[in-house]
């Protein structure tokens, strides 16, 4: 069934300028003859992992209805907000979203993105469409507030100041959608603590998107979990199963396990406890018995300790090797005797620079600084201070070594409870940007089947 077909114009291709989203929706769509059709209602595009997302259609309301229209068909599409089809042949069944699908104006404009650069969630306020080797692309975003008074005194083009749509990271909060978006996520490119932060902004939408991608990668799931703030990655522990909370525990290091667990419901510690692993299990037990605003609460049990006649070369093979402990705690290497009980220190630092044949007991410090479990948090902070050190080792009553006390935890430990929601000042680059506009080459995008009659695209 058709509206007024037409013959379609010979085809007489030129590339147009970019044009904005907000100058297209709700704009008549009209044929050849400047006929009226319907109005745009959104712009179809195809995620393509790291490629600019294509446009595959339009969605058109006709008639109270909301048809798909081929980009194929589609003569011209400009800045001054002009829809214009290359024939009024359409196909008047309804529009029948599918898999991978994203609806510009429904899930893109006025919603939130990661600026994935900066680090923080930013508004959608605008889309830039450009066409390349006659394809058209999302490719770029405006995340500036229009002024109040822009349009009125010129032209609205000229207020946009469009970025790069590849420096940031959607949450469009489509379920379909998100098994393309996932293998790609840019979100994977920031350190956990810029993640931490983006959720403790999130809304339960945003953070419930931006776990999503994290999940796809568990160790960096745990090391983002190690930074929330407690409330938080209290409440998204305890949303999940028993079996899932002890998989993030597992991959943690031992004292934030510790914590989490005991920031859990009375009911559920002992159950995730029993499914930890059995060495982490140990640690974590060992380290719940302490205060946590003490020394031995705030320890880690990973370290590195070596005989004092180890050879140099084989403690620097031994860090090396040491993949799996904490990077902080690596900054220094400990000797100890056969009962495990502390001899000395030496930095890591000293280890690359000495000669690989001597002996760990010939460049280490003897009698290193040391605090019991039961110390409390102040003093470890002024002996860390007045003695400049990154780590602190812990020892019982009889000197055997139990843990090693950072100076990240002792920041995290002594700073407001608060500091995490304190803007902290951007980087002296942090204005340069990443205009739109230098767009690579593009593959084509098939249609696909539907209640639309689309056809599915070749996998």
């Amino acid at each position: 069934m058709t509206v007024s077909p037409s013959s379609p114009r010979p085809a007489a291709h030129r590339e147009q300028a970019p044009v904005h989203l907000s100058s297209l929706v709700k704009r008549p769509v009209v044929d050849p003859g400047d006929r009226s059709l319907g109005r745009l209602s959104d712009v179809i595009v195809r995620l393509r992992g790291a490629d600019y997302p294509v446009v595959t259609g339009l969605v058109v309301g006709v008639g109270g209805r909301e048809l798909f229209v081929p980009v194929e068909q589609v003569a011209a599409l400009d800045a001054e907000g002009l829809v214009e089809l290359e024939s009024a042949r359409l196909d008047l069944r309804p529009f029948g979203r599918r898999e991978g699908e994203v609806l510009l104006r429904a899930d893109v404009l006025g919603h939130r993105l990661i600026d994935v650069g900066e680090a923080r969630l930013v508004r959608a306020q605008d889309l830039e469409l450009a066409e390349r080797d006659g394809q058209w692309l999302l490719s770029g975003v405006d995340t500036h507030r229009p002024h109040r008074l822009l349009g009125i005194f010129g032209d609205r083009a000229t207020g946009h100041a469009c970025r790069d749509w590849q420096a940031f990271e959607p949450l469009i909060g489509h379920s379909r959608s998100a098994l393309v978006r996932r293998p790609t996520a840019r979100i994977r490119r920031l350190r956990p603590a810029e993640i931490a932060d983006l959720l403790e902004d999130a809304s339960r939408d945003e953070e419930r998107e931006i776990l999503g991608d994290v999940r796809q990668d568990p160790e960096l799931e745990a090391d983002v979990f190690e930074e929330l703030e407690e409330d938080r990655a209290s409440r998204l522990l305890n949303a999940r199963t028993d079996e899932e909370i002890a998989a993030v525990l597992a991959r943690m290091r031992a004292d934030d396990a510790a914590d989490a667990i005991d920031d859990l419901r009375q009911g559920r510690r002992r159950p995730v406890l029993d499914l930890l692993p059995a060495g982490q299990r140990a640690k974590v037990l060992t380290l719940m018995g302490f205060n946590p605003a003490s020394a031995g609460g705030l320890m880690g049990m990973d370290f590195l300790a070596l005989p004092p006649d180890t050879p140099v070369s084989e403690a620097e093979a031994a860090v090396r090797r040491a993949n799996r402990l904490q990077p902080e705690a690596l900054t220094s290497v400990y000797t100890v005797d056969e009962d495990g009980r502390l001899l000395g220190w030496v930095r890591l630092v000293t280890i690359l620079q000495s000669d690989p044949g001597l002996r760990l007991a010939e460049v280490s410090e003897a009698d290193p600084v040391r605090v019991g479990p039961d110390t409390d948090l102040v003093d470890v902070a002024l002996l860390m201070t007045d003695y400049n050190l990154i780590t602190l080792p812990v020892v019982d009553d009889e000197g055997v070594l139990l843990g090693v006390i950072t100076v990240d935890d002792v920041l995290e430990a002594t700073l407001p409870e608060d500091w995490r929601r304190r803007e902290v000042a951007p980087p002296p680059d942090a204005h340069r940007t990443v205009e739109a506009g230098s767009i690579p080459g593009a593959t084509g995008a098939g249609g696909a089947g539907g209640p639309d009659g689309r056809e599915e695209p070749s996998p």
